[in-house]
């Protein structure tokens, strides 16, 4: 079992217990999944930079991702219906735990003059959504061979019915939320 899920298990649901006055364990919020997002508007002149991204991805989540594409034309961009612009991978259960122990205790404290993450994104149903600006701050990227800084979205996916539960889950989980 992860650091993360026995933390989870052991810890984090007695205190939430506590804190709402659960009657039942199963009414504790848990992390559904993880969605790690890169969208890449340059994919449109240069197909390329969509498998160095695809590459870097997969490398930093360790699950092979899936290509998005344009759902519709916008003739100002010069896209097309249906033309790859992006990728995305959707963790959960261990890997999801794997990648947020990694996110949180390894790459977050590498981000250059960091001091905290903001505790406004959640999007009033309990999700929470991050945005990096840089993919190198992974320890799976290596510098010298990547082409172009790349940022990506993380979604956090949880069971909270309000987001005054996924925050007090989340800084439970070591999430290191700016005061």
């Amino acid at each position: 079992m992860s650091e993360m899920k026995d933390l989870y298990k052991n810890e984090v649901v007695p205190r939430m217990m506590k804190e709402f006055k659960y009657k039942n364990i199963m009414q504790a919020p848990k992390l559904i999944k993880t969605t790690v997002n890169m969208g890449l508007g340059e994919a449109i002149q240069n197909v390329k930079i969509l498998d160095s991204a695809a590459k870097e991805l997969s490398d930093i989540t360790g699950q092979k991702p899936v290509i998005t594409k344009a759902r519709k034309s916008i003739a100002s961009f010069k896209l097309r219906k249906d033309m790859p612009i992006g990728c995305m991978v959707t963790l959960r259960g261990d890997r999801m735990y794997d990648f947020l122990w990694k996110l949180l205790n390894i790459s977050l404290p590498r981000v250059r003059d960091f001091k905290g993450i903001s505790s406004k994104s959640f999007d009033g149903r309990g999700n929470y959504t991050l945005g990096i600006k840089e993919q190198i701050i992974f320890p799976e990227i290596d510098y010298d061979t990547i082409d172009k800084i790349k940022g990506m979205n993380i979604t956090i996916t949880t069971s909270a019915r309000t987001d005054q539960e996924a925050r007090f889950l989340l800084k439970e989980l070591g999430m290191p939320f700016r005061q």
